[in-house]
């Protein structure tokens, strides 16, 4: 047998349902043309003499390259002035008059070439990588209308040709109601299904559709609407759902079978109910409820009890979320949702692949799986979520190739 890539003397974490974190001590695996071919304890390891790079990783801990299935990186600008209103008390409505907000952040974003939106986001993404993420969702939205969506949805295309990442592209725009649609909340969602969703299918720039239905959002009519025209184009969904009220939008997604349903602080039982009816992924977002300062958490106990599982993400944007450390997401999630450091993990690997629907191709550390894995270096998975604002990020690599290194490799 040969191979392209092995790693050996490891702990892997293959975050499958056998047992705790899926734990194989003392393991090792193989990589030929991008995919794991061979994983086993190391002593069983078929090749005494390999002709290719191993890599021995003792002392270190496996994983599948992790997930971020919820994030909005393609943007322009920072939250700054939000941040430090905010936090002196200033009210929704006061941010706005100021310039910040929802309003300033669709000024930026229309203004904004795509040039620059690719510029401002490459850092961003170099973070990710070296944080461990090997796909990523980005969602469109802070523009709301037609050049600023597919101007980012572009730049998402480009980032997954330019960079070791997947992307995959959302449309959310019914992330608000653009301002020149003000009060006519229909006629906008018209719009986005007649003219944007149309454009972005033919030019082959979107994956999925997302909305924010809630109180202060969309209706879940008016989210139907939307989600009948994504189904029509052959685009799976996903929501923004009831973060500051009970819309019962969780169950929207359920309805249509939809990826995610995400955020979810407010969710009744009976949208949970519905969501794990359906198989719908309960996207939880630590960072927004972090900086909004938000009180109410979503209810991770219905979730355990009914069987919905649970991604984390970044939720990177630049106003309640600006963040690219995964491990970071994972600490709050136990800290501040509850969860296990053993969910936390699964969160961005088998359940975040899941909330993309990818999750026959990665998420895991099974063979023929993509040879996305990342080197941690820690002792033991939980580590991962134990430390605070810690990256403990050794080696990132896609589909077989080494793409990021914290230190040199000790390759043999």
């Amino acid at each position: 047998m040969s191979f392209d890539l092995i790693i050996r003397n490891t702990t892997l974490a293959c975050m499958t349902d056998a047992q705790p974190y899926g734990l194989l001590e003392r393991g090792a695996l193989g990589v030929k043309d991008g995919k794991i071919v061979w994983l086993g304890p190391d002593q069983d390891f078929p090749v005494e003499f390999p002709a290719c790079p191993v890599i021995d990783a003792s002392g270190m801990v496996v994983t599948a390259g992790l997930v971020d299935c919820h994030s909005h990186v393609v943007h322009v600008g920072d939250g700054l002035l939000d941040f430090e209103l905010k936090i002196t008390g200033a009210t929704r409505d006061e941010i706005a008059a100021a310039g910040g907000g929802v309003g300033g952040l669709v000024a930026r974003s229309r203004a904004a070439s795509e040039e620059q939106l690719y510029c401002e986001t490459v850092p961003r993404i170099k973070a990710m990588i070296a944080s461990g993420i090997t796909t990523l969702e980005s969602k469109s939205g802070l523009g709301l209308d037609l050049a600023s969506e597919l101007n980012v949805m572009r730049v998402s295309r480009a980032l997954a040709r330019d960079f070791p990442l997947d992307v995959q592209s959302t449309f959310l725009g019914a992330h608000g109601v653009a301002p020149e649609y003000k009060d006519r909340a229909d006629d906008y969602i018209d719009f986005l299904i007649e003219r944007i969703l149309p454009a972005a299918v033919q030019q082959g720039l979107v994956d999925a559709v997302d909305g924010f239905c809630d109180s202060i959002g969309f209706s879940p009519a008016q989210m139907t609407r939307l989600f009948e025209a994504a189904s029509s184009h052959g685009l799976p969904v996903k929501l923004h759902a009831d973060q500051y009220t009970d819309a019962g939008a969780g169950q929207v997604v359920a309805r249509f079978n939809g990826l995610s349903a995400d955020h979810l602080e407010y969710a009744s039982k009976a949208t949970i109910a519905a969501m794990a009816e359906a198989g719908v992924v309960a996207g939880l977002l630590p960072g927004a409820n972090w900086m909004l300062r938000e009180t109410q958490m979503p209810p991770v106990h219905w979730m355990r009890e009914l069987g919905v599982e649970m991604a984390l993400a970044t939720n990177n944007n630049p106003i309640s979320s600006p963040v690219t450390m995964p491990t970071m997401m994972m600490n709050m999630g136990c800290v501040r949702f509850g969860l296990t450091a053993e969910e936390a993990v699964a969160a961005f690997t088998r359940v975040g692949a899941k909330a993309l629907g990818m999750a026959a191709d990665r998420g895991t550390l099974e063979v023929g799986k993509v040879a996305d894995l990342v080197i941690w270096d820690v002792t033991h998975p939980g580590e991962l979520p134990y430390r605070i604002a810690h990256n403990p990020c050794h080696t990132t690599i896609k589909a077989g190739a080494v793409c990021y290194q914290a230190a040199p490799t000790r390759l043999q």
